[in-house]
């Protein structure tokens, strides 16, 4: 990286701080991991209440009694039903092998928080950051300001890009660092080294465990965070490409809440259109491969997953490239 590369990024990082955008998104996250911590606190000791016991494999055996109980509907969808399926002989696999997937502490809060957040409200914390990075210089004339500088343009949008990307990086691991510290006060801050199941692959609609092996938990964080990261790389991606087609930084935030959401709506809905699975938004939810969870259309996988991802994210990058360019920011 030039000196002008670097003082262009540190430019953009002040101005990414006055916005007060990352201040934003820890208070977002310093306020709601207390409350799912809390939430999950409650579902625990709910739970131990009715079974009577803190022994976790009564537990586990029940809710495999549970599962099996919800597949004797006859309203429930064969997507659901194949999910459940899978579901049942993931946990009788880790009640064979005496491992206990629910063992608390702060790392297993953590990995679960990752789990839950990493198609939607990850991305939407992203989006909170991108959203404005360069449609807020457009809206507000600065940019005409910023462009009569002698740097050329492909320099100033990558400067922005960069940003992003430590940015985005930044909030990754506050999420980890935050959700382990925190949920920590009620879960304890061992478990780092919890042996985890990993290497479940699904095959026609079965559950694969002769690839199954077993990870320390401090391993799996790093790769399930990995992929946290990657996704909301994509993400942040895509709303800076919007960021510079739309000048409004409220009409790309709709923009991209609204895929967001719709991605949350076709996961569930995907396979009756098998064509969505090479939408960004189908894709979102990589730590399953990780959980062996049945991908939302038969047949995907991880490489399938990250090379779509890869796409998008390489085609919005040529999209905003070209549009900042030649764009006419006199008008």
């Amino acid at each position: 990286m030039n000196p002008s590369m670097l003082g262009l990024v540190q430019n953009e990082t002040v101005k990414l701080l006055r916005r007060r955008r990352f201040l934003v998104v820890v208070l977002i996250l310093a306020i709601l991991i207390p409350i799912f911590t809390y939430a999950q606190y409650r579902s625990v000791i709910t739970t131990q209440e009715r079974m009577g016991t803190t022994d976790w494999r009564p537990l586990l055996t029940q809710q495999i009694v549970d599962m099996q109980n919800r597949l004797t509907s006859s309203r429930l969808p064969d997507e659901w039903r194949d999910i459940i399926k899978i579901r049942i002989q993931q946990q009788q696999y880790y009640l064979d092998h005496d491992i206990n997937p629910m063992a608390p502490g702060g790392p297993t809060f953590a990995r679960g928080f990752m789990d839950q957040t990493i198609s939607m409200f990850l991305p939407m914390i992203i989006v909170i950051l991108a959203v404005d990075i360069v449609s807020a210089e457009l809206s507000e004339g600065t940019i005409k300001l910023l462009l009569t500088r002698p740097v050329r343009r492909w320099k100033v949008l990558t400067s922005k890009y960069i940003t992003l990307l430590l940015f985005t990086s930044l909030t990754v691991v506050m999420t980890l660092f935050m959700a382990y510290s925190l949920s920590g006060f009620v879960f304890g801050y061992s478990g780092w080294d919890l042996p985890v199941l990993t290497g479940f692959e699904v095959a026609g609609g079965e559950l694969q465990t002769a690839g199954a092996f077993m990870l320390p938990q401090w391993q799996f964080l790093l790769m399930q965070y990995g992929l946290g990261w990657f996704v909301c790389l994509v993400v942040g991606t895509i709303t800076f490409m919007v960021s510079v087609l739309i000048r409004s930084a409220a009409a790309g935030m709709g923009v991209m809440m609204a895929a967001l959401i719709s991605g949350m709506i076709l996961t569930q809905m995907a396979s009756s259109w098998e064509s969505s699975k090479y939408l960004f938004v189908v894709n979102l939810q990589l730590t399953d491969y990780l959980n062996g969870t049945l991908p939302p259309i038969k047949g995907m996988t991880l490489p399938f997953s990250l090379t779509v991802l890869s796409i998008w994210a390489a085609a919005a990058l040529i999209v905003a490239y070209t549009v900042f360019i030649r764009r006419d920011v006199t008008s």
